[in-house]
């Protein structure tokens, strides 16, 4: 049982305001997604390597409203509010064998004829306040980042801070995480991620610690 960072999350008001963020730490603003009508949401994405990449993810006001809290704790972010690294995302092969009760429960999602399992919690937010990921089991061969322009972008390393670490990495113990990309955990008043990403011009930051 193994679970690896599959990539981390830009929580945005709108993708304009996320894809501005992102632009402003990297040099490199984040290209096409795709929707996600059973959550009311979208997103644009940057490659960090062949297996890894950054998503920025709002709530999408052409959708259907659902009957249901967003995920990644998107029903909080305000019209106007600042974009944040928020959350992250592991992938696993053996999703139900994986989770814990902190992680949610394993639902189904579906995007056209696209498949695929990920943990979700009941109120739609993040677990540990974004020290811990979600899971996502993918049902389709290769990495949707292999698919991705790849613009010279890599992880190198996602740093957390977290009142209660010890509580973190035992998570991170059950769920079987391995360190590549590498995820380390230090004590902070309350929970911030920051990620490490090598660019073409040099090592950046995304993040706030």
């Amino acid at each position: 049982m193994v679970a690896r960072l599959d990539h981390i999350t830009v929580v945005a008001s709108s993708l304009e305001t996320g894809s501005a963020y992102v632009e402003a730490a990297l040099g490199v603003p984040p290209g096409a997604g795709r929707a996600h009508p059973g959550m009311a949401t979208h997103n644009l994405l940057l490659a960090l390597g062949p297996t890894v990449y950054l998503e920025v993810i709002s709530q999408d006001p052409r959708a259907a409203a659902v009957a249901r809290p967003r995920w990644f704790g998107l029903d909080q972010a305000l019209p106007g509010s600042s974009a944040r690294l928020a959350a992250w995302v592991a992938s696993t092969d053996d999703i139900v064998g994986t989770v814990v009760p902190e992680l949610g429960d394993v639902e189904t999602m579906r995007r056209e004829t696209h498949t695929w399992k990920m943990t979700v919690r009941a109120d739609g937010s993040v677990p540990l306040d974004g020290a811990a990921p979600l899971l996502i089991q993918r049902s389709s061969i290769g990495h949707p980042a292999a698919a991705l322009p790849q613009r010279g972008l890599v992880l190198q390393r996602l740093r957390i801070r977290h009142p209660a670490p010890a509580q973190v990495l035992a998570l991170f113990a059950q769920i079987g995480l391995d360190s590549q990309p590498a995820v380390t955990v230090m004590p902070g008043n309350e929970c911030s991620l920051v990620a490490e990403i090598q660019t073409p011009v040099g090592l950046r930051e995304l993040g706030e610690a």
